[in-house]
């Protein structure tokens, strides 16, 4: 046992040269901080990325909500002008601006010849029921919200007249 504690002799006399004679924590504290420094900088990293996306799927929310709000009013809107646009819409519309049915046409041919006879148009008795544009209701406070800016109350002059109509061709 006694030669087992005395002086190393040969290869392990060498490689006990290559080893430091004693603790040395002095060379693993620099490896230390730079790994705790890069799990941190890592967790740091991570927190942000995290943060940085929920922040974006929060925007995307608001974004999915207010496009699902415009299309609503945007079909409300195309509604309340399909309404408007109804033949018959259109014609309670023109009367209530005084305007009429016009006569049968009359068409120019293209040799200069009048084709039919035109009449002129006259006005229907008025009716004893008031008509109402579509979508309109006695509320004051929609009707307020249907009125333009700037429009007012006076009475518009009315206008009698047809819509000039484009000749049709047939096979004669």
């Amino acid at each position: 046992m006694s030669a087992a504690r005395g002086p190393l002799k040969g290869r392990a006399a060498r490689l006990g040269r290559l080893m430091p004679s004693g603790p040395s924590s002095a060379a693993r504290t620099p490896f230390v901080l730079l790994v705790v420094l890069l799990l941190g900088g890592g967790l740091i990293t991570l927190l942000l990325l995290n943060s940085a996306l929920n922040q974006g799927s929060f925007r995307l929310r608001e974004l999915k909500d207010r496009t699902t709000e415009l299309t609503d009013e945007e079909q409300a809107l195309q509604r309340d002008v399909d309404a408007y646009a109804a033949p018959d819409a259109l014609e309670r519309r023109a009367r209530e601006l005084g305007m009429v049915p016009g006569g049968s046409p009359a068409f120019l041919g293209p040799d200069g010849k009048v084709l039919g006879e035109p009449t002129v148009a006259t006005s229907p008795k008025p009716s004893r029921t008031p008509s109402r544009a579509p979508g309109r209701t006695g509320d004051p406070a929609r009707a307020r919200e249907a009125a333009a800016p700037g429009a007012s109350a006076s009475p518009k002059p009315a206008v009698t007249g047809t819509a000039p109509t484009a000749p049709t061709t047939s096979g004669r």
